[in-house]
């Protein structure tokens, strides 16, 4: 039997199991119970955050034999066919690969046609934004009016390119990134159902390194699990996740501030050499300067902080050597460098520069310890004016 990757096989089947996005579950739900369903949604937000997944529940929740009703049984043929993609009633369209205006023409003309045995005909849309232009406007009048048994669902990564005259048909929900907690307690869940040990700070890292995406995150689990082994350890970890341990960038901060740029390029030039990619270690870098900065404003607070507890001793130490401001420059310079390296061949000398850029961070001029006379000299011209207005009053 073929296998299921876990990003299907634990695909939310009803909204009470949508993770962090409590906020639209509950509004689809009251929405349905009350019968103020609408005839268009648009739902956005960035990869693996349940779009799809919602618009398959909100189908089920429509044509449930026991519907419509917030709570789908799962169980009978019409919620089985739509959880597999195959029901004959809900249509799922790649917008990607239907785009033209003869795509959308079918569609109008299928639409006129009763369901053939549920109560709605659901049209399913991902990706909608990569529908032409000529297109959008060959379905705005069924959008605008549509028959009465026809549902409209789309999903985009970028609402932004969809048409205004679209959106404003359609109620719109937006999807936003999954925190790491909920991440993390989804993938601890997996592992507990697929009966495989994993330490604390393996999920941590998957979590982390999702991005918000729950997709993302099972799509790493799924390559941990692929190894075979009943126990997931970091040391197993290292060997097969993209981004290397928090430690190892935790010293490339070390090198910094003890201006120590060798220090900085031989750690630089490990990580790269281990198959780390050039965005993956900007993203990286950045990350734990961020939390760094973080630490260094708010001080014994670390509510706000994403890295992992084992680390924190070591990231507090390193946050009191300077300002918040220091490390605000240097997400900008890590920031600066995540963009040059995507349009460059070569992106190991610009890495390099940035580092050597980086080494330099703690001789930033720090304003308030300047002289009186050079911090005048620094001071902007409006400041310069005040000073002339004391003196005269002064007079």
């Amino acid at each position: 039997m073929a296998y299921t990757v876990l990003a299907r096989r634990y695909r939310s089947r009803n909204f009470d199991e949508l993770v962090g996005q409590e906020a639209v579950a509950t509004t689809l739900k009251n929405a349905i119970t009350a019968g103020r369903v609408a005839h268009a949604y648009l739902f956005t937000g960035t990869r693996g955050v349940g779009k799809t997944s919602s618009a398959r529940i909100l189908a089920k929740a429509l044509n449930c034999v026991n519907g419509p009703t917030p709570n789908p049984c799962s169980e009978c043929d019409i919620c089985r066919d739509i959880a597999r993609g195959e029901d004959v009633d809900v249509i799922e369209i790649d917008g990607a690969s239907n785009t033209s205006v003869e795509d959308i023409r079918q569609l109008r003309s299928n639409a006129i046609y009763r369901p053939a045995r549920a109560r709605f005909k659901i049209y399913i849309i991902d990706e909608v934004h990569m529908i032409s232009t000529s297109a959008f406007n060959a379905l705005l009048k069924t959008l605008e009016e549509p028959p009465e048994h026809v549902k409209f669902i789309f999903a985009t990564t970028e609402p932004n390119k969809v048409p205004i005259t679209i959106q404003s048909r359609c109620q719109r929900f937006d999807f936003k990134p999954i925190s790491k907690a909920a991440i993390a307690k989804q993938v601890k869940e997996i592992l507990e159902s697929e009966e495989i040990q994993a330490e604390a700070s393996v999920i941590d890292r998957v979590a982390r390194l999702a991005n918000g995406s729950m997709r993302d995150a099972l799509s790493l689990l799924d390559q941990l699990l692929s190894v075979g082994q009943k126990n997931i350890t970091a040391e197993l970890a290292n060997q097969f996740l993209p981004v290397p341990p928090v430690e190892q960038y935790a010293t490339i901060v070390d090198g910094i501030l003890n201006g120590d740029p060798a220090l900085v390029l031989r750690q630089v030039d490990t990580l790269l050499s281990s198959g780390t990619s050039a965005s993956d270690f900007c993203m990286a870098l950045s990350e734990y300067l961020r939390d760094v900065m973080v630490a260094s404003a708010c001080k014994a607070d670390r509510e706000l902080l994403e890295l992992p507890e084992n680390i924190h001793d070591r990231l507090g130490k390193q946050a009191a050597q300077l300002k918040p401001l220091n490390w605000a420059y240097g997400i900008t310079v890590v920031e600066e460098l995540a963009r040059s390296v995507k349009f460059s061949e070569q992106a190991r000398p610009l890495i390099d520069a940035a580092m050597i850029t980086l080494s330099y961070l703690p001789e930033l001029v720090d304003v308030e310890r300047m002289p009186d006379g050079l911090k005048s000299a620094s001071a902007p011209a409006g400041s310069e004016n005040e000073s002339v207005k004391k003196k005269l009053t002064a007079r």
